[in-house]
This record gives structure tokens, C-alpha cells and sequence, in this order.
């Protein structure tokens, strides 16, 4: 009977629909089968790690523990290193005012809305978006944040599995309540193929991570390896109440590294407060994965 198969084709495409949701979700919620695991206490929380390479979990969850200890503000933080299959999380389901680090999130949104209408970005759209990304320009970010605009981006994030980033309600991109989960989900996405953004889409996004100004180059680089390619996103905001927000997120490369991380601190009593946090912990993961 008509309609009472499947065509080849059909069949085809629903196997390919299929296997892009099967990659997005070994993309963003895989854990290691058999992985060692390990936690430390930092106050009523844990840093819980796992890992592939013998005594690797045991000795970051401390050492994280360690640079987070005695800390007045909150923090979060989460950490992958494809290399050693080790995954590392700390409050990482906590919300944060995500500053500019929400930026990264704006540049992916934009890139997929181009993909699904089969276009390049155009000239103007590259000059907003690297003004954004390389200067954390905020007048360049809330055109962009208009033109996409509040079902654009929440379409990314859904694609993207970022199911627990709520965006910043009447333009108020900057505070975009975000988890430090979700932003390791964002680093892992442009760092391998999936069926979200394309090579040259996620090639163009680390292009301007790689680029941002040199006194913006603070954060997560702090101790990277000599020989790593380093893209990073920061972001920055005073508020009345609870202090700084000092975020900052990144994704390592070459010469054999293949990690990232997203460190997200609140209640700062000024900025170099924050970013020495921040700068802390990212110094224990780059030591810890890379020796």
C-alpha cells in the first residue's frame, strides 16, 4: 500500500537525525565506562573528578580543593581533557550572572542562524563579531544580541544542550544566568564535530577566542603549556549587591592537549580578587593535566 513504507530515503534521513542527536549527547553528557574516581571537600560542596589515567582523579579533585579553600565568594567550575578522559565538576549546576562571557554563546547563536539560512556571515556581522570576541565589545554584542534576538538564542541552546542557561531578559544579555556546566558543554562543542555548528563555523569562533586583546588574556590561560594554542572568553561585571563577577572560560590545544574549562566566581570584593580566584584553580588544571 502507498504510505505504508519507509522509503530509503526517508530511512536514510531519519538515521541521520538520529545519529546527530546520539553525537550531541555523547558530546555533552558522556562520562568515561570504568573511569577512576575521586572528590574533595571545599566547604559543604565537593570537587568530583574522574579520569582515565591512574591517580589523576584523586590528585586534581585535591589540588582543585586546594586552590578553592578559604575562597568569602562562591565559585564553579568545570573541566574535560579529552586526552586522559578525565572530567572534573565543582557546584557546576549553580547559577552565575554570566557577564561577557555570554559572548561565546552570541557568536554560536549567530553562526547557526547563518547555517540554517544556508549564508556567510556578512561584512558587517564579521566586524560586530570580532569587536565582540577579540575587545568584548559591548555596543557590537547588543546589536548582535538584537539581531538574533530572544527565540534565536534560546534555539541555540537548545541545539546546543545548554538546558540550564537562562538568557538576560529586556536586552540584558550581560546577565544571562549561566552554570559552569553549561559553559563546558559550549567549549566541547567547538572543539569537535557535531551536528550544531559546522567545521568552519566552530574554526571561526576559536579564530577570535585565539585573538582576543593581550589584557584580556587573563583567566583560565594562567599556566597554560608552553606549546598549547589557548582560545578564551572573559567577562567582568560590578554589581550593588554581591560584589564582582569574574568568569572565565577556555579551550586548549595542540602539541598533543585537547582540554578546556569554565570557572565562574561571584561575590568578589574587586575584580583582581576574582581573577586571582579564577587564576588559581586554572593553574592546578593545567599543571595536573599536562604533567
Amino acid at each position: 500500500m502507498h504510505g505504508s513504507r519507509i522509503s530509503s530515503c526517508a530511512r536514510r534521513g531519519l538515521a541521520a537525525v538520529v545519529a546527530a542527536g546520539s553525537l550531541l549527547t555523547v558530546l555533552t553528557t558522556a562520562t568515561p565506562a570504568a573511569a577512576g574516581s575521586a572528590s574533595a571537600p571545599v566547604g559543604h560542596a565537593k570537587v568530583v573528578c574522574t579520569s582515565q589515567r591512574p591517580g589523576l582523579a584523586p590528585a586534581l579533585s585535591q589540588d582543585i580543593a586546594d586552590a578553592l579553600h578559604g575562597r568569602e565568594g562562591a565559585s564553579a567550575l568545570a573541566v574535560y581533557d579529552r586526552r586522559t578522559r578525565t572530567h572534573c565538576e565543582f557546584q557546576a549546576g549553580a547559577h552565575f550572572d554570566s557577564a561577557s562571557v555570554v559572548k561565546v554563546t552570541v557568536l554560536g547563536a549567530l553562526l547557526r542562524k547563518a547555517e540554517e539560512a544556508h549564508r556567510k556571515l556578512t561584512p558587517h556581522e564579521v566586524r560586530l563579531t570580532t569587536a565582540m570576541i577579540t575587545k568584548s565589545d559591548n555596543n557590537a554584542t547588543t546589536a548582535l544580541w538584537r539581531r538574533i534576538g530572544p527565540a534565536g538564542i534560546k534555539h541555540f541552546l537548545s541545539l546546543a544542550g545548554m538546558r540550564h542557561t537562562v538568557p538576560g531578559t529586556h536586552g540584558a544579555w550581560g546577565l544571562t544566568q549561566i552554570t559552569a556546566a553549561d559553559q563546558l558543554t559550549l567549549m566541547k562543542l567547538l572543539t569537535t564535530d557535531n551536528p550544531v555548528l559546522t567545521a568552519a563555523s566552530r574554526g571561526y569562533a576559536l579564530g577570535l577566542m585565539h585573538r582576543v586583546v593581550p589584557d584580556q588574556r587573563w583567566g583560565v590561560p594562567a599556566g597554560a603549556p608552553g606549546g598549547a594554542t589557548v582560545h578564551v572568553k572573559n567577562g567582568w561585571l560590578p554589581r550593588k549587591t554581591d560584589g564582582w563577577r569574574v568568569n572565565s572560560v577556555g579551550a586548549f590545544d595542540g602539541h598533543g592537549n585537547d582540554y578546556g574549562m569554565a570557572v565562574l566566581s561571584t561575590r568578589n570584593h574587586t575584580m583582581d580578587d576574582g581573577v586571582a580566584a579564577v587564576e588559581r584553580a586554572a593553574r592546578v588544571i593545567h599543571r595536573d593535566l599536562t604533567h
